[in-house]
């Protein structure tokens, strides 16, 4: 990758996930810090009048509740997390929410866990969740939902969460602000022949061999989670930087291009990843098949498959599943996810999108797929 090339990935990112981890939002566990979320926040409130998209995932609820509570050190019992966790996080949204407002930007607390983003069903509500509050111009500041999890809060969970919330907007880059400059050959504390590393590519297998373990007392995660955090970003061709959270005005410099912290680049376009990934499904739930004008209209014009434009049902799918869309003479035109069952389906077949709610008693979205998770094959 050229200096020119690196210099445009956050520069021409629209959609951004910032993920800020609990020692610099806490101040190492001393409470939260107000100066720093208002820096982090005054920043975001000009990018997003620059008219890009922001989201804010955080840590910093236990760390906050421990405070609250008077706990010095980190506790082990997933009953006492998430005790601290639902203490904490009054504090953390209430922070996020003033801040914000005083840069002129409405915010919106989203809690989630791994389950709401491992069921087809609450990944694609999430998702519409979010994808609703953007075009709203509001600021998701999201956190796991520690006080509800069943299984213990696992290692790096936040930096694990900011890039499966990069995969589930369809993020252009990932932003992950630590207590440290970036990634290093070694640890730089240890060996003083460490190098830093300014630039890689993300899934690189070398890079998990220079992270080490686990980091300060007040977090959970460490160098490697950030690693493996940004492989998974790539995954869906989102690229992240990891860099130093007190870094003056770091978020903005960078949407200017200037090269700060790590940078992990995307080995595959955003658009590419995900309808190589449709493209690639071998078994289909089913499809649906469409009248000769729907079909030219996905062919030639790129359009949206709208429900009128279907005539017939096959196999059973749920909402979210990869399905083909068939021509009346059985050919495949194009696959794509559902926004609608197969159930549901048999219910719109010929009907105009206004008559969806009235059917269904819901309207999730207009289109049976949209023209943004459609791949078109034939």
């Amino acid at each position: 990758m050229t200096d020119l090339t690196a210099s445009t990935v956050l520069r021409d990112a629209r959609r951004i996930v910032v993920k800020v981890g609990s020692s610099l939002v806490t101040n190492e566990g001393r409470g939260l810090d107000e100066g720093a979320i208002g820096e982090w926040c005054r920043q975001m409130a000009v990018l997003a009048r620059e008219g890009r998209e922001v989201i804010m995932v955080s840590s910093g609820a236990i760390a906050e509740g421990m405070k609250r509570l008077g706990w010095r050190r980190r506790p082990h019992e997933v009953h006492e997390l998430q005790a601290a966790a639902a203490v904490g996080q009054m504090g953390l949204a209430q922070m996020y929410e003033s801040k914000l407002r005083e840069n002129d930007l409405r915010s919106a607390q989203v809690l989630l866990t791994h389950a709401d983003l491992a069921d087809r069903e609450r990944y694609l509500n999430a998702r519409t969740t979010l994808l609703t509050l953007l075009g709203l111009g509001v600021l998701p500041v999201i956190n796991e939902n520690d006080t509800v999890v069943n299984d213990e809060i696992k290692f790096g969970d936040n930096d694990t969460l900011g890039a499966l919330v990069a995969n589930l907007v369809e993020a252009d880059a990932l932003v992950i602000l630590t207590d440290q400059k970036g990634l290093y050959t070694a640890d730089p504390r240890k060996n003083p022949d460490a190098r830093f590393v300014h630039e890689a590519k993300a899934g690189d297998a070398a890079l998990e061999a220079m992270a080490g373990g686990v980091g300060s007392a007040i977090g959970s995660g460490g160098m490697i989670t950030k690693i493996l955090a940004a492989k998974r970003a790539a995954g869906s061709g989102a690229s992240t930087v990891i860099a130093w959270g007190r870094e003056p005005d770091a978020l903005l410099r960078l949407a200017r291009g200037e090269a700060i912290g790590t940078l992990l680049v995307a080995q595959t376009a955003k658009h590419q990843a995900r309808k190589r990934w449709m493209a690639d499904h071998l078994q289909l739930r089913g499809a649906v098949q469409v009248d000769e004008g729907a079909a030219a209209k996905l062919r030639g014009e790129g359009k949206s498959l709208l429900p009128i434009g279907m005539t017939a049902v096959e196999g059973e799918f749920s909402r979210g599943d990869v399905i083909a869309v068939r021509d009346p003479q059985g050919r495949e035109v194009a696959r794509g996810l559902a926004n609608y069952s197969s159930a549901e389906a048999r219910l719109l077949c010929r009907k105009p999108s206004a008559e969806i709610e009235r059917l269904l008693g819901y309207a999730s979205e207009p289109e049976m797929v949209h023209r943004d998770n459609m791949v078109l094959t034939g």
